[in-house]
């Protein structure tokens, strides 16, 4: 957030992270509800490839829901800034016919304050459309360290 709030007064802008460009990885992952965020971003700061803390991140959440509550989810993630994206794999087990994988993301810089938040606003809307929130993962480019 620092870095941010000095490149805001120096002028020194640089360009949004591009949720599309090719080159991002994941850097940290939680799929485990009972594990805390910033758990999870001590591990990606410590790992290959690493997790940049003051740089952009594209966040990630997996979802499962009703066919039905699709709409409804990306309507009301949208307000907060996320898009649906296409999911990639996918459980290990078959997905009921009434029900669809969503993943849903934003870029933002991450820390744990708001990875909890975000997990936690994810795991609500889920369950008051009848889903389940599976994890979450975040996306960085990669780095030849």
């Amino acid at each position: 957030m620092w870095a941010r709030l000095r490149t805001w007064v120096t002028g020194n802008r640089t360009e949004p992270l591009d949720p599309t460009r090719t080159d991002l990885v994941i850097v940290v992952a939680s799929f485990d509800d009972a594990e805390a965020c910033s758990t999870a971003l001590e591990r990606g700061a410590d790992g290959t490839p690493r997790w940049t803390e003051d740089a952009e991140a594209v966040l990630r959440h997996h979802l499962e829901l009703p066919i039905a509550a699709v709409d409804e989810a990306i309507a009301l993630a949208g307000q907060d800034g996320y898009v649906r994206v296409p999911a990639t794999g996918g459980p290990s087990d078959p997905e009921p016919a009434d029900r669809v994988s969503l993943i849903l993301q934003r870029v933002q810089v991450l820390d744990a304050l708001h990875c909890a938040q975000e997990k936690s606003r994810m795991a609500s809307l889920a369950q008051r459309l009848g889903g389940d929130a599976h994890g979450w993962d975040a996306l960085q480019p990669g780095t030849a360290d």
